[in-house]
């Protein structure tokens, strides 16, 4: 682990797959209203679903970070900070890492990813492709999470900054992250290939804040569908995470997941750290 800073400091994050940002605006409580009840010094989105100058969203206090994606009303991934970002990269930073891959280069198409250097560390927000009904996305999702763990390593190592990297990350990494693992294995979010990719990112020095607070909470998910009543029954799954470079994992506070907030069909979820 790094040496804590003697000013070192507490910082509320907040995560949202908001899955269209203008059909959020339109519901109550209103998005400003969220985001102000989260007070997170940077708050990220995902599946924002935009296209520069679709909307204009007046949040005083925040600078605002957008990466759209080329195709319309599509992905997308948005992050307000309070801070002034001291550089900012955006999906197309992972084909260094790609090693050429045609089906990461058509990914990084789609502005999936909003990476933000401030003083003490990186926040890296993500919305992971999905691998599609029959995993049919599979080797697209599979190059991608080799790209993203090594593009997250190449901020450690080129800036000696921890990282935080949130976001819909789009698998349920163990059996406990979801309702139903029996009848869903083999499924995208839940296939042996998925979740071994994530096993991997793990393995290459990040902590999953949530399940390191809490390791044995059941029904903990982030993400219900909107058929069957399954958020009324919490027959969901974790799908979104905070990760946190592991030489920092020990100075997370707090790690949640804020149910209780509605307007998409996934729900916030927020991380306290000291950097």
């Amino acid at each position: 682990m790094t040496d804590q800073p003697a000013d070192a400091r507490t910082y509320r994050f907040a995560s949202w797959n908001v899955n269209g940002l203008r059909a959020v605006l339109k519901k109550e409580p209103s998005f400003t209203d969220i985001a102000t009840e989260l007070d997170a010094d940077i708050l990220a989105l995902q599946e924002t679903k935009l296209q520069e100058g679709q909307v204009a969203i007046e949040l005083p206090g925040y600078v605002q970070t957008w990466s759209y994606a080329e195709r319309k009303g599509y992905s997308g991934t948005a992050v307000f900070s309070r801070e002034e970002p001291l550089s900012v990269r955006r999906a197309d930073s992972l084909l260094a890492y790609a090693a050429g891959n045609d089906l990461v280069a058509a990914a990084v198409t789609e502005g999936r990813v909003c990476a933000l250097e401030f003083d003490r560390f990186w926040f890296v927000d993500v919305y992971t492709p999905n691998a599609q009904n029959e995993l049919a996305r599979i080797d697209t999702r599979m190059a991608w999470d080799d790209a993203y763990r090594a593009f997250l390593k190449g901020l450690e190592d080129e800036t000696d900054k921890p990282v935080v990297t949130c976001g819909d990350f789009n698998v349920a990494h163990e059996e406990i992250d979801l309702k139903n693992p029996k009848s869903n294995r083999g499924n995208a979010g839940f296939s042996d290939e998925e979740r071994g990719k994530f096993t991997e990112l793990l393995d290459a020095g990040f902590t999953d804040t949530f399940r390191s607070l809490h390791p044995d909470e059941e029904g903990a998910y982030s993400w219900w569908s909107y058929r069957f009543n399954a958020r009324k029954n919490n027959a969901g799954w974790r799908i979104d995470y905070f990760l946190v470079s592991d030489t920092v994992a020990d100075r997370v506070r707090a790690a949640g997941i804020r149910n209780d907030i509605f307007g998409s069909d996934h729900c916030p979820v927020t991380l306290e750290i000291e950097l």
